[in-house]
This record gives C-alpha cells, structure tokens and sequence, in this order.
C-alpha cells in the first residue's frame, strides 16, 4: 500500500504573495507573513486568520487561491473584524471615526499628522522641525547627532 504524499511535497510554492499592495514572503507561516504587511502585527494577523477560515500556522505559500481571496477580504473589511479597542486610528482628527489604517496608508497619514502639528506651530511639531526630540527625553547628553565627543586635535 502506497503512502498518501503530503500537499506541501507535490505543490508548487509561490515566493511571494501580494495581498493589501504588499509582497510577503512565501515561506513564512500565515500569521508570521501577514506581519510584513504595515499597520498588521502578531495579534491582529491571528485574528485575521482565524476569522478567514485560514489555519494560521500553515505556509502561505502553499495556501489556494480561494484562502488568499478570503485573507485578503478579511484585510478589507478590517475595521469591522477587530474590536474597537485594536483599531490603530481611533477618534480620527478631522472625523472622528475609528479606523485601522493598513498598507501604505499608514507612512502618509503620518506625515499628514506630522505636518498639521508643524502648521499649528505645536510644541511637538516644532521639536519635529528642529529635529530635536519630542517625547521629553533628556538632550544634555544625549542625541547629538553625529558631533564628536571629546576634544578634537588640530590638524596640520
């Protein structure tokens, strides 16, 4: 009696994945690969998993189509999937929703935040200008950004 050969053996494995406009490592676990995708850490990508039917412990690049398709839905409609409470941009500024910003959404909505603390002259966007640092850090001694330390010798 021949042995039945296990799916991962005969299957063909896709390097990369592409689900929310980012490419993910083929090789990883489910719940380790949705990581790579911003906005999404260990929590929020097991809770995806499960809730798309997706074993989170199987290879994504062996995953079928229709289990990509369902991850990907699932990333979709995050803000109703997560609790409140998890979601990443709560009691927007200028809305008021909560929402959890995932892709490259994230890098732009910080810089947005970032240059209306700088326009609104605030405390923190003017640190943010002058590149000092913004959440009350000591700067006596630290954070000197490339100055030597000591006493330079004179050169001839």
């Amino acid at each position: 009696m021949a042995k039945k050969k296990d799916t991962t053996e005969t299957d063909e494995i896709r390097h990369i994945v592409r689900i929310a406009n980012t490419d993910l490592e083929g090789r990883k676990s489910v719940q380790y690969s949705l990581t790579g995708i911003k906005g999404i850490n260990r929590r929020c990508a097991r809770i995806i998993s499960d809730i798309s039917g997706v074993d989170p412990t199987k290879t994504i690049g062996y995953l079928e189509d229709e289990h990509i398709e369902a991850l990907k839905k699932t990333i979709a409609d995050i803000e109703t999937v997560l609790p409140v409470w998890m979601l990443n941009r709560r009691k927007d500024i200028l809305t008021g929703e909560d929402k959890h910003i995932v892709g490259t959404d994230v890098l732009l909505i910080k810089r947005e935040d970032l240059n209306t603390l700088k326009k609104t002259r605030s405390y923190i966007g003017i640190r943010h200008e002058r590149g000092h640092k913004v959440r009350g850090q000591r700067t006596k001694s630290t954070g000197r950004k490339g100055l030597s330390v000591g006493v330079k010798r004179k050169t001839r």
